[in-house]
């Protein structure tokens, strides 16, 4: 016995056909909609680092604006005074017989300027007179030749005589204020040492008229000439 659901019915033959068509479709989706995906997570992907850059890239300076100069400031001006009222010639009288004021106007008064002070003439330099020089000291060598000193005449030695020996002897003696020779000194020789000794020696013994610097007596060199002669 055959049962009637073995044989498909016409009516089931399309709907398998209806439901594989849809499972076709939705592959197709599937497949579609998986490209697209992938596609629009690529676009994801590449445009942010694009973008990224852009944002990055730094902008660029702009000029600080510069400030105006300082406008100049107006001199100060000393104000002048107003210029008085001037009457204005009445062109029609109310009347034939009332007077017509002709006034001139008055020109504005000049500016005001600060008054000019003469300075005083500077008192005029008197130099002082010109310090007159210092006399130079008034110096008075000592001396030996006055006649109260008593100084006596250097000895002749005997053997200079016998040999023939003579000269003159310059000394250069330190007197001091007291008029007694400090320091006898050879400053000239006469050729022979037994004349120069004797010279010395009697020099030591005589007394001077001490130095004088303006009036007042001080220690001084002073040269003494010794002769020795044979008469």
């Amino acid at each position: 016995m055959l049962h009637a659901d073995r044989f498909p019915s016409p009516g089931g033959a399309s709907r398998n056909a209806v439901i594989v068509v849809c499972v076709v479709a939705l592959h197709v989706a599937g497949l579609w909609a998986l490209q697209s995906g992938l596609l629009r997570r690529a676009a994801q992907i590449i445009v942010p680092a694009e973008l990224l850059s852009n944002f990055i890239a730094p902008p660029a300076p702009e000029a600080a604006p510069q400030p105006p100069p300082p406008a100049p400031r107006p001199k100060a001006q000393a104000p002048r005074p107003a210029p008085m009222p001037v009457a204005m010639p009445d062109p029609a009288p109310a009347a034939p017989d009332a007077p017509i004021g002709v006034v001139t106007e008055q020109p504005p008064a000049p500016p005001m300027d600060a008054p000019v002070v003469a300075a005083a003439p500077a008192p005029p330099v008197v130099s002082a007179p010109p310090t007159p020089p210092t006399p130079p000291p008034k110096i008075e060598l000592p001396s030996s030749d006055a006649a109260y000193l008593n100084n006596p005449k250097p000895a002749y030695p005997a053997i200079s005589r016998r040999m023939g020996e003579q000269g003159k002897v310059l000394l250069r003696v330190l007197i001091g204020s007291d008029g007694l020779p400090q320091k006898v000194e050879i400053n000239q020789s006469s050729g022979f040492d037994r004349l120069d000794r004797q010279a010395q020696e009697a020099v030591m013994r005589w007394r001077f008229v001490p130095g004088k610097r303006n009036g007042v007596a001080e220690a001084m060199w002073n040269l003494v000439p010794v002769n020795f002669v044979l008469e």
